[in-house]
């Protein structure tokens, strides 16, 4: 079997340090259906996952994105990518607006944010909590999934959503 390359991962910064090349047009969350076969793809996945999604209802992605799994917890932290408007608020003084409207928009995305990290990972997300702060910019997606020893079989069987 033939592996073939889906798309460029122009926004991997797992070794923290940053591409020199400038981005591809946005990757489609579609796009990063693909099974994971490594660790290392797995990461790729939710970084890229993450990244796409953000570009494509911001109008402009994070600059920078690392991902870490570990048992049955996802950390993704990504930098950069604040709006033109996000950005006159904060130099106005007005960060809080800003962070208050970046976790509303958070909770909204809160599916498609789950389905990038179950496509990726190919387990089932029982928990989603989310952060932002200004200075130095970043953002911070925590997901806990199934099966997990923090949470109990039967609250686990009482979230109706089906698995992926």
């Amino acid at each position: 079997m033939t592996r073939r390359a889906i798309y460029l991962r122009p926004w991997r910064y797992d070794s923290g340090v940053r591409a020199s090349r400038k981005p591809d047009p946005a990757v489609s969350p579609r796009e990063v259906k693909r099974t994971a076969r490594t660790h290392g793809d797995v990461l790729t996945a939710i970084s890229d996952g993450m990244v796409a999604l953000l570009k494509e209802f911001y109008g402009r992605g994070p600059t920078r994105a690392k991902s870490y799994y570990e048992d049955d917890l996802v950390v993704c932290v990504l930098r950069g990518g604040f709006s033109r408007v996000e950005q006159t608020l904060l130099e106005g003084g007005r960060g809080a607006a800003v962070i208050h409207q970046r976790m509303e928009f958070q909770e909204l995305m809160r599916e498609r944010f789950e389905a990038v990290i179950e496509r990726a990972t190919g387990r089932r997300v029982i928990g989603f909590m989310s952060g932002n702060q200004q200075h130095p910019d970043m953002m911070c997606e925590v997901f806990i999934l199934a099966p997990t020893d923090l949470v109990d079989i039967y609250e686990i069987a009482a979230i109706d959503r089906p698995s992926p």
